[in-house]
């Protein structure tokens, strides 16, 4: 248990050194929630056509483009998994004693750290533009739980993608077609309560669904649960442990 947290711990600050020898990436990343915040949000605010409760929609929206962001940071983190198998490096790792979950985990953590930046620009857009913003310790902390976990999930998603196609152009293509569905499939833009049923059921499959749960429960000031906190968190933790589990099997096929 200690070497598997010690090979952990070593991969993430390899992909930590990386990420900041390379900032531009993350700023690029925060060019998107600043647009949807400041542009989108301005405008559908004025619409009035979504029930959001006593929220304004600008509020209730806030926490749902978090996720987006989460989600489009992290659903593109294994094409450089790919990078890593044409420059020769994943051979590398695979002849160490590493374990192979602690090689995908590591970098699963080095996606939640990057969520975490992405959550910090979203706050200070969400903060410009006035949304009513919890300052309670607890909810913070809850929402950075999320934002964490969020992305582990995504990234190791990726992660399984990247092992299966093994191309970049072949993970580009399913990347895009994929994040779309699942952003509009989940409760980020509007209540559940307006799709169609067969729209909810694909929703409640959505981990999406339930990472925005709980952000906007502990984001807004009025927000609330649609699911109860401890079930969303759950249900992500065992979509994560599901992913690691198949993107550790799955990873030593990238070299081959």
């Amino acid at each position: 248990m200690v070497a598997f947290f010690y090979e952990t711990v070593a991969v993430a600050q390899a992909e930590l050194r990386k990420l900041l020898r390379d900032p531009a990436d993350l700023l690029s990343r925060a060019v998107q929630p600043v647009l949807w915040l400041a542009v989108f949000g301005q405008v559908f605010s004025q619409v009035r056509g979504v029930p959001t409760g006593d929220l304004r929609y600008l509020d209730y929206m806030a926490p749902g483009i978090l996720a987006q962001s989460v989600l489009f940071s992290a659903i593109f983190y294994g094409i450089a998994i790919i990078w890593e198998r044409d420059f020769g490096i994943v051979h590398k790792l695979l002849v160490t004693p590493a374990h192979r979950s602690a090689l995908v985990l590591g970098k699963a953590v080095t996606a939640g750290l990057r969520g975490l930046v992405q959550a910090v620009v979203v706050y200070l857009v969400a903060i410009a533009l006035k949304v009513g913003i919890r300052w309670e310790l607890l909810p913070i902390l809850t929402v950075a739980a999320g934002v964490f976990l969020g992305s582990c999930i995504f990234s190791t998603f990726s992660l399984v993608i990247a092992c299966v196609v093994k191309t970049r152009e072949r993970f580009m293509g399913i990347g895009q077609v994929l994040t779309m569905p699942l952003f509009f499939a989940s409760n980020a833009l509007y209540p559940l309560e307006l799709m169609p049923d067969w729209l909810q059921s694909i929703a409640a499959l959505n981990p999406l669904t339930y990472l925005v749960d709980v952000l906007r429960g502990a984001m807004v000031v009025g927000g609330h649960h649609g699911y109860d906190m401890q079930l969303s968190f759950a249900i992500m933790l065992a979509v994560f442990a599901v992913l690691l589990a198949l993107a550790s099997k799955l990873y030593p096929a990238l070299a081959r």
